[in-house]
């Protein structure tokens, strides 16, 4: 006859008692009734047909059975234990992290290397994609995301505000005049005629609203690369003025306008709700906001 295990919650309370040599303390350790330690342990010794402890008016003591069982159970729930343990460890030691391109590449690649030296024990994972993460299908701790802020079962904590304004290196500006007027910049190429940010921006300069469905210039489709495409003089971006500051400030390209036009979405730092105890969590998000608190 093939043997089989006994019910776990048997086992487990069995294991417990024989630790404590007292069915209260191990019913104290598991959170449940000593009447309920009782029966699963009067469930075990019938599965095995012998009793595996004495009862005495002061506890109880391990039959010889009881004696030859217990070694074996404490040993395998102790390297149960220790695989959790190290699984643990394990997760908690690598940070995955889901964030769109031009916010990760322009601002929180640089910036990461302060948080390995803050938290030395965290491995960060960076995921760039434009897609959002689904956290219930996907291994990914953290998101950096554009919207509203509002996404169902997510914790979110608001990082900046997605405003944006033109921007073009200062050799493409000698090459082509000076720009007096938002008009201007119509006789200039344009990177990514297309996205709405351009209409948005010259509408909010006080421009009737221009026709760019039939400029033919370059098409890119991040910040990112249009910065890098601006950057080599071969036109003008709309960009997040902070994700370039350093580029402007070192001169390597110009905003020639100072109207910064500002979206009704934000860039937010998102996870479970479920997970908002995890420390490697709330490591990155005190690092991240202390940064960006900082800076402004």
């Amino acid at each position: 006859m093939t043997a089989y295990l006994p019910p776990l919650a048997a086992i487990r309370c069995f294991e417990a008692a024989a630790r404590h040599q007292s069915f209260t303390r191990a019913a104290h350790e598991l959170g449940m009734t000593q009447a309920a330690m009782s029966y699963q342990i009067k469930l075990l010794e019938e599965r095995l047909a012998g009793p595996l402890f004495l009862r005495g008016s002061r506890g109880v003591v391990l039959t010889e059975a009881g004696r030859r069982l217990a070694p074996a159970v404490t040993e395998a729930f102790s390297t149960l234990r220790a695989a959790f343990e190290d699984l643990g460890e394990t997760a908690e030691g690598v940070l995955s992290v889901s964030a769109v391109n031009t916010f990760a590449s322009n601002w929180l690649v640089p910036r990461l290397g302060a948080f390995q030296l803050a938290h030395p024990g965290i491995a960060v994972r960076l995921d760039v994609s434009g897609h959002l993460v689904d956290f219930a299908r996907q291994e990914m701790d953290i998101g950096i995301r554009c919207g509203d802020g509002c996404w169902s079962g997510l914790a979110a904590h608001r990082l900046m505000a997605v405003d944006y304004t033109p921007m073009l290196s200062p050799g493409l500006l000698d090459r082509m005049g000076p720009l007096d007027a938002p008009a201007d910049l119509l006789k200039l190429p344009l990177i990514d005629p297309a996205d709405p940010w351009w209409m948005d921006w010259f509408t909010a300069a006080g421009l009737p609203a221009p026709d760019l469905s039939r400029r033919t210039e370059m098409r890119v489709g991040t910040q990112h690369l249009a910065g890098n495409v601006a950057l080599a003089g071969h036109g003008v971006a709309i960009l997040t003025p902070a994700f370039f500051a350093e580029e402007v400030a070192a001169g390597r390209l110009v905003q020639p306008f100072p109207l910064v036009h500002r979206s009704g979405a934000s860039y937010w730092l998102v996870y479970p709700e479920a997970r908002r105890r995890s420390g490697k969590i709330r490591a990155f998000r005190d690092w991240l906001l202390q940064e960006l608190a900082s800076e402004a």
